[in-house]
């Protein structure tokens, strides 16, 4: 329903809207765990707080999360989520995990359960990946037949190995009578029943009311819509090419797509780069390209899912590490090492946090860290002192920054105080030219500095302050 909702409420043409490879991840742990239903719960409540976000216009807060907060939890995320394909990609017996640790952990334990032809199929898939896409390097639709060809080829990279996998099982499955590769199996047919999300739900013999379901959920479910309008937000920036993105109508149209999906049994879902990609590369100009995507994903529900039966899970294992690395921004840590040791230090709290307890904590570690560095770095300004020596003596020049707020207002009175100490017998000069706004906390610490050299006997001179200042 995403396609269908977003192309009344979106504002970027390229950008799809469905399932994702993090957040399936994040709410995997409540499928496992429990059933659908919680994924369906969660779905309508995420679109319930990204509406209201949207609705109250906050979608500036989305610009308080920086960016090594976010390629942290990306990294993480895409690490993650390979990690947890490990089970398939190899055959393994055994759960695959719901964290990055635990999905290393299952995988050394079970490593010896391994099969013959699921891990050939697997890195076999990997490399037809790789060769399609380096196939179509500097190709497009606009060139001649063959480059056009070889672009076509490269686009459809990931339906070429799903294919290629369900044809290998299928002749395996004709010619020997035997299923040596683990396949999908059967996958339920037809549409999905139009109904109100389900506010209480059973799980063996116990039943869990709407309370017992947000308890299960629990408060780190709130990451949900957060990290949603972060997908969403920053793959519409990506692909609008220089052009302004109405982060408050994202998160509107987000909103209304989940709401609408979660009466259709749809998990959380939020803008997919790989599919909006596509869309791109596709020369999509509307958001009715996620209509068209959105009809044959219907047309394959209701007459292919029999076909599906014989895709094998080695290749899809393959496909997404494939495309989990590809969400690896591994520059930037060459680039924060040389120039931002700081951000470096916040992308792997953010990353350490994320892969050890869980993503939804890893991004809230991230946030958290970065707020207060942030907070450090306004309560700490650069406050220069120079001693100049002129005709009449000496004085002490104490020059303030342009923005002073309350939680500066200690440690500028502790400047000025040293500063006079240091140099005994010079009249100090409290230059203001750089001053723009500064707090009545931090006015009033300078009157009593002011008052506390007085007592000395020395003289403290006030320069350059706007009018509106003083």
């Amino acid at each position: 329903m995403g396609g269908f909702v977003y192309l009344f409420f979106g504002s970027c043409k390229d950008v799809t809207v469905g399932p994702t490879a993090i957040m399936s991840a994040m709410v995997s742990k409540y499928v496992s765990g429990y059933s659908a239903d919680f994924a369906v719960l969660a779905a309508f409540l995420s679109g319930l707080v990204e509406l209201g976000m949207g609705i109250l216009h906050l979608g500036f807060l989305v610009e308080f999360i920086s960016m090594p907060v976010i390629s942290g939890f990306t990294t993480a995320a895409a690490l993650q989520i390979a990690a947890g394909q490990m089970k398939s990609l190899f055959g393994l017996d055994g759960k695959s995990g719901n964290y990055f640790s635990e999905s290393l952990y299952n995988f050394v334990i079970n490593f010896k359960s391994m099969k013959v032809w699921d891990p050939i199929l697997g890195f076999l898939t990997i490399g037809i990946l790789l060769l399609l896409k380096n196939i179509g390097q500097g190709c497009s639709r606009t060139d001649g037949l063959a480059k056009q060809l070889r672009w076509f080829v490269s686009l459809a990279r990931n339906a070429v190995v799903v294919i290629t996998g369900m044809i290998i099982a299928y002749t395996l499955k004709v010619s020997t009578g035997t299923e040596p590769l683990i396949l999908i199996c059967d996958i339920g047919s037809g549409l999905p029943k139009i109904e109100p999300p389900p506010f209480s739900t059973t799980v063996g013999n116990e039943t869990y009311t709407f309370s017992d379901i947000i308890s299960v959920l629990g408060p780190q479910s709130i990451v949900l819509p957060l990290v949603a309008i972060l997908e969403s937000v920053a793959i519409a920036k990506a692909f609008a090419v220089g052009k302004p993105v109405d982060a408050t109508q994202e998160m509107m149209a987000l909103g209304m797509c989940n709401i609408v999906g979660s009466f259709t049994k749809s998990m959380p879902i939020t803008g997919s780069f790989t599919r909006t990609a596509i869309n791109n590369a596709s020369g999509v100009q509307t958001p009715a390209g996620g209509v068209f995507t959105g009809f044959l994903i219907l047309l394959a529900l209701s007459l292919l899912t029999s076909t599906f039966y014989f895709i094998p899970k080695a290749s899809l294992a393959g496909l997404i590490i494939t495309a989990m690395f590809s969400m690896i921004d591994f520059v930037i840590f060459g680039r924060l090492w040389r120039n931002s040791k700081s951000e470096l230090f916040l992308l792997l709290i953010t990353m350490s946090f994320s892969l050890s307890i869980g993503l939804e904590y890893g991004i809230v570690a991230g946030i958290v860290v970065n707020a207060a560095i942030l907070l450090y770095t306004v309560s700490r300004p650069s406050v220069k002192i120079t001693t100049i020596l002129c005709e009449k003596g000496e004085y002490l020049s104490i020059c303030l920054p342009d923005k002073l707020s309350y939680c500066a207002a200690e440690h500028v009175r502790r400047k000025v105080l040293q500063a006079s100490q240091d140099v005994r017998n010079a009249a100090i000069v409290i230059d203001g030219s750089n001053v723009k706004k500064i707090d009545s906390t931090v006015a009033s610490n300078l009157m009593c500095v002011v008052q506390d050299i007085d007592k000395a006997g020395r003289k403290v001179l006030f320069m350059n302050f706007p009018n509106s200042i003083v």
